[in-house]
């Protein structure tokens, strides 16, 4: 009932589900409804959940989530005074790609911080 009250509301948008994984961690927000997650990925997702470093409200997981090395490819994962770089893009054909830019490392301010704050605020 609740679902099609969703879907009148909102149209064809797709809900997600909670997964909570355990005391101390960030619930999974999983857009796989009807999908097959890996076994693997799963456990790799709980695993994360834990880490001292991740906050927020749960780690996103979209439909087409599979294990990664280093991170399962297809989520989000919100960290608080950190990077994964694996987290975003082992394999760059896979949600990152490189831009060469006109910049010199001297165009740069010396501090890259106010850049990486409007980033993250962004985000």
């Amino acid at each position: 009932m609740i679902r099609r009250k969703v879907f009148q509301v909102l149209g064809p948008r797709r809900v997600h589900s909670v997964v909570n994984v355990g005391t101390g961690k960030v619930p999974l927000k999983m857009w796989t409804e009807g999908l097959p997650v890996e076994g693997v990925a799963r456990m790799q997702l709980k695993q994360t959940a834990a880490l001292p470093i991740i906050h927020g409200k749960g780690i996103a997981v979209m439909p087409d989530c599979h294990w990664g090395i280093g991170a399962t490819v297809g989520s989000v994962i919100p960290t608080k005074a950190a990077i994964i770089p694996a987290a975003v893009g082992v394999d760059l054909g896979c949600g990152m790609m490189a831009v060469r830019t006109s910049l010199k490392a001297v165009d740069m301010p010396d501090s890259l911080k106010t850049i990486r704050y409007a980033v993250e605020r962004a985000i």
